[in-house]
């Protein structure tokens, strides 16, 4: 893929600094646009040659502004997308030209990587979005803010331009704390936890592979902070002394790390049904079910994990915008064995 820097420039832009203008050069050159590419990005164009002040071409990116500096920006046009679009269905909730909202089925890898190039959500949304991608980081390519694992379910918001991508990924880095962002999710737990609500406050780190994570000590040098609040919703096949083979739990995100609630509820001895790597010890609970429940929870393919609500700012009209989707099928057949 060819350098979208090192591409002749398609617009010009001229600028004048007014006679409060100071700092470095990238810095002020992001406000000056009003935000419309990114700091990394401004830097990246200074340092390609595509940045002159007052006639002349300056490279450094920390060069301090003077009142009265004329400067003539060269925005290269957005580069077509690499991986290619594939005709791959996708839910929709909402689209405008911002961004999208869709539901992620379960199976489906968010971003092409190792073993999975092709047939990934981004190559979906390359064919899907087509020319209304502006270009992020001068791509055309969708701005993904955050993720589902493969076998997770559920509503994600993807940013189609770089103004709605910074956005939309501050908010998920202040993790809800100042505006309206809020996640929640559905999740099918081996027994029941104690209480009907809970918080989980345990910090996260790896778990000795890129992937796999696991609870830390505090002050360890790879944990960060993850809070999960939840609430059991259903419990099924209670027992007299109020303990459950299993619960229906609604899980909100205080933070978004990797595989949170996944680990989190097994580290409080409530595994999600179904998940490979942090439940897998409890598969033979299954045993103590009746034969028809038994047979559904053998077969279930994935963790039992839905991202079922999502709640956010949109980055231009400021509008809260919220978004729900109901437990897709196979969680509700589970669901219904359990009930029976």
């Amino acid at each position: 893929m060819n350098d979208p820097f090192k591409q002749a420039p398609a617009i010009r832009k001229v600028l004048t600094a007014n006679e409060d203008a100071s700092g470095r050069m990238d810095a002020f050159l992001t406000e000056a646009l009003g935000g419309e590419f990114s700091r990394n990005r401004i830097k990246s164009l200074i340092e390609q040659g595509e940045v002159s002040v007052n006639g002349k071409t300056v490279k450094e990116a920390k060069k301090k502004v003077q009142p009265g500096d004329v400067f003539t920006i060269g925005l290269p046009e957005a580069e077509d997308p690499e991986p290619k679009g594939e005709n791959i269905p996708l839910d929709v909730l909402y689209e405008d030209n911002d961004l999208i909202v869709l539901v992620k089925p379960p199976g489906l890898v968010v971003h092409p990587g190792a073993g999975n190039w092709t047939g990934t959500l981004v190559n979906a949304l390359i064919h899907h979005c087509g020319a209304s991608l502006s270009g992020i980081g001068g791509v055309k390519r969708p701005g993904i803010v955050h993720r589902l694992d493969k076998d997770t379910s559920g509503v994600m918001v993807v940013a189609k331009n770089d103004i709605a991508h910074r956005h939309l990924s501050d908010q998920f880095a202040d993790h809800g704390r100042t505006g309206p962002l809020e996640r929640a999710y559905m999740a099918i737990v081996w027994g029941r936890p104690r209480g009907l609500k809970g918080t989980i406050d345990a910090p996260l780190g790896r778990a000795g592979d890129r992937v796999k994570r696991a609870v830390k000590q505090e002050g360890a040098d790879d944990a960060r902070e993850a809070i999960t609040h939840y609430q059991v919703v259903e419990r099924y096949l209670e027992k007299p002394d109020s303990t459950a083979l299993a619960a229906m739990v609604r899980c909100n995100l205080e933070t978004g790390r990797t595989h949170q609630i996944r680990v989190h509820m097994a580290h409080i001895g409530h595994p999600l049904i179904g998940d490979p790597d942090y439940g897998a010890a409890f598969k033979t609970k299954a045993n103590l079910l009746p034969d028809a429940a038994k047979a559904v929870v053998n077969r279930f393919p994935r963790q039992a994990l839905h991202a079922f609500m999502l709640a956010f700012e949109h980055p231009t009209t400021g509008k809260t915008m919220h978004f729900e989707s109901p437990v897709p099928d196979d969680m509700r057949e589970l669901v219904e064995a359990l009930r029976g």
